[in-house]
């Protein structure tokens, strides 16, 4: 096979008739005993008869490290360069000021790629800002360049937990999430506000908080997080009190509204998802719920033989139950994690004889009380924004309504 010109240009032939040979690709028609130094991968190569085999190290580059080092949390590096070969690389991190000089040994996942996990002795003595640097060293016994990546701190706030590759901040109490210099993510976010009371006598369960839920860009900042308070249960001809509204931010959450009372106000309040109305006739106008946040409460029952009910609360999946079964409406179900929020308040009953009050719906909700049997009436559940129940016609709890459940918020991004 003829040589080009350029290959002729990095042949050399010594004077036991061996060649010497200097290119990216291997040369042609080469006899036993040939060197090769392949500038593709930086090793010299020997003829062996059949095959070019490698005579000298591979000398490994690291060209990039992607991902992110953070202060106090394990991540996943990916390391990409050459010559990493194929078992046995030591990837060490250096942080001379922070006294970390550590070792990792890793399996690439290919010659040119490999992933490493920062390991405890690394992020837990790391100082925020301070570059840590890495290098690899291949199978050959060879050392790379190095390269430099910053160690970054994590917002605080809240109660903090990782599961799934994500990192958690759920905040049941009124505080700040603090987003230090130098992070930046896309966060998912729950808002929740806290669920409106039950009404009295028969009342209307109470509507759930306000449900939002999308998407929210975070920087350096100390953003200001509210946790609504439950609505109050009605104990008077008034109805139950709405829920308090929840916070992140620029983003707000609506209260639920409170459930109708009987011989009282009958109409259940507007809110994030709206209370239940009383019995008293079926022309009772239950609460309005929130676009985007919830559903409206459902309206009175008046049923043959007295069994009259409250409307159910309205949750953030549906409106409360109309006829008489007096359910809330079911919340939602955040991100399939298999906790539900915001579900409205079951309405009170009068009927006796069996006849219980209206179930909460998902995510909270309070249960109604039956006619004289005030206490299996609840009140919703704390940090779900669920509605209160409604209380029983004559229970031995006077009839009162029950309270709605607290909100929350809660901040995940990816680690």
């Amino acid at each position: 096979m003829a040589e080009t010109a350029a290959s002729k240009l990095s042949k050399r032939i010594h004077t036991d008739g061996s060649t010497h040979y200097k290119s990216a690709t291997a040369p042609a028609n080469p006899v036993e005993g040939d060197l090769w130094y392949d500038t593709s991968v930086s090793t010299l190569k020997f003829y062996d008869g059949s095959s070019f085999v490698k005579v000298s190290a591979a000398i490994p580059t690291l060209t990039s490290v992607t991902g992110n080092l953070y202060v106090g949390t394990g991540t996943t590096l990916t390391l990409s360069g050459t010559n990493f070969l194929a078992s046995n690389l030591i990837v060490n991190f250096l942080q001379a000021s922070d006294a970390i000089d550590v070792d990792v040994t890793v399996t690439p996942s290919s010659d040119t790629s490999a992933t490493v996990t920062v390991p405890s002795s690394v992020y837990d003595n790391v100082t925020a800002g301070n570059a840590v640097t890495i290098k690899v060293t291949n199978s050959d016994s060879v050392v790379s360049n190095t390269v430099n990546t910053t160690a970054a701190a994590l917002p605080t706030g809240g109660t903090i937990s990782s599961s799934g590759g994500y990192r958690y901040h759920t905040f049941t109490s009124s505080s700040s999430l603090v987003v230090p210099s130098g992070f930046t993510a896309t966060a998912d976010y729950l808002v929740v506000a806290g669920g409106g009371g039950g009404g009295k006598l028969d009342g209307g369960g109470g509507g759930a908080g306000g449900y939002r839920a999308s998407t929210y860009s975070l920087s350096a900042n100390t953003y200001t997080v509210t946790i609504g308070a439950a609505g109050t249960g009605a104990t008077t001809s008034a109805r139950g009190t709405n829920g308090g509204n929840s916070v992140f931010d620029t983003i707000t959450s609506t209260g639920g509204g409170g459930g109708g009372s009987h011989t009282g106000t009958e109409t259940g309040a507007s809110g994030g998802s709206g209370g239940g109305a009383s019995h008293n006739n079926v022309s009772a106008i239950a609460g309005v719920g929130t676009a985007g946040q919830g559903f409206a409460g459902g309206t009175g029952y008046a049923g043959g033989g007295g069994q009259n009910a409250g409307g159910g609360g309205g949750g953030a999946a549906e409106v409360g139950n109309t006829d008489g079964r007096s359910e809330g409406g079911d919340g939602l179900d955040w991100q399939s994690l298999g906790t539900y929020y915001a579900g409205g308040g079951g309405g009170g009953q009068e009927q006796a004889g069996g006849y219980t009050g209206g179930d909460g719906g998902l995510g909270g909700g309070g249960h109604g009380s039956s006619n004289n049997a005030g206490a299996n009436g609840t009140a919703g559940t704390t940090n779900t924004g669920g509605g209160g129940g409604g209380g029983g016609y004559d229970s031995g709890s006077g009839g009162n309504g029950f309270a709605g459940g607290s909100g929350i918020v809660i901040i995940r991004y990816a680690i």
